[in-house]
């Protein structure tokens, strides 16, 4: 996993000395649930995800650099939401963001700066971005982006207690990619 720096971020590997900040904002009934997750219920919780995280080698998390602070995560994973688009070299983008840090742009930068990686470090074809249809917030990182709406699911979410929602799916080639650059 590359450490990938923006002008106020650094996107880099989690560590276990991250558990305060994780368990700050994943604790809170505003996050996990619009990410399709239940709140964490103690730093035990949040140190098994981050042992998750190094494990998949999917999840950066994201540094602020004028506080040293880990104020979210952004993840680029290992994802098909279109099974016609198997063969494609792709992967979907996830990210959370801690409250205190909300209306920021922050994750439109971290969004950015993993899309550019994606398409010229790790050669992919296709990236994904994908939001609940109840969560304006993530929908609102995908307007300032350029993916493109492709289709909308009806599925459950088991961490949830298979809650049914409607995901809505956006995808950016790489072709569409270095048009725009």
């Amino acid at each position: 996993m590359s450490i990938l720096e923006t002008e106020r971020l650094i996107l880099r590997k989690w560590t276990y000395e991250d558990v305060d900040d994780l368990f700050e904002y994943a604790k809170s009934d505003l996050v996990g649930p619009n990410a399709g997750w239940k709140p964490h219920k103690d730093q035990e919780e949040s140190k098994e995800i981050i042992k998750m995280f190094i494990e998949s080698d999917e999840v950066y998390a994201i540094e602020l650099k004028d506080e040293n602070k880990v104020i979210g995560s952004i993840g680029i994973h290992r994802r098909t939401p279109d099974e016609k688009l198997k063969d494609l070299k792709q992967r979907e983008i996830g990210y959370v963001l801690n409250p205190k840090y909300w209306g920021n742009g922050y994750v439109p930068e971290a969004t950015n700066a993993l899309i550019k990686h994606g398409f010229e470090e790790m050669n992919l074809e296709l990236i994904w971005c994908a939001h609940y249809d109840y969560n304006m917030r993530s929908k609102r990182v995908i307007e300032k982006s350029p993916f493109k709406y492709i289709f909308k699911r009806k599925e459950e979410l088991k961490l949830l207690d298979n809650k049914k929602v409607t995901t809505l799916y956006h995808n950016l080639t790489k072709e569409e990619y270095y048009k725009n650059i």
